[in-house]
């Protein structure tokens, strides 16, 4: 008997989920499977909120934008 289709669908996302945490962890992962996996996250609803124990916090602090969305890059250029 042929296997439940939801089931593989499980199978399939469980390998690419461990792919994409096996490229991060060692730095292997390219651009593209950066964004392919900020996409499978967002296709499937997860999201995150900063707080000070966790890394969203120092991703935050390092973008190039300051609270009110104005661009630090630009902003220290216009200054220079």
């Amino acid at each position: 008997m042929a296997e439940d289709p939801s089931k593989k669908l499980y199978k399939l996302q469980d390998l690419l989920i461990d792919e994409f945490i096996a490229r991060i962890k060692s730095g292997e992962a390219t651009p593209a499977d950066l964004s392919a996996a900020r996409q499978l996250l967002k296709d499937n609803s997860v999201s995150a909120v900063a707080t000070d124990t966790n890394p969203l916090a120092e991703l935050v602090k390092v973008l190039p934008f300051d609270e009110k969305g104005v661009d630090k890059v630009v902003k220290k250029a216009k200054n220079e």
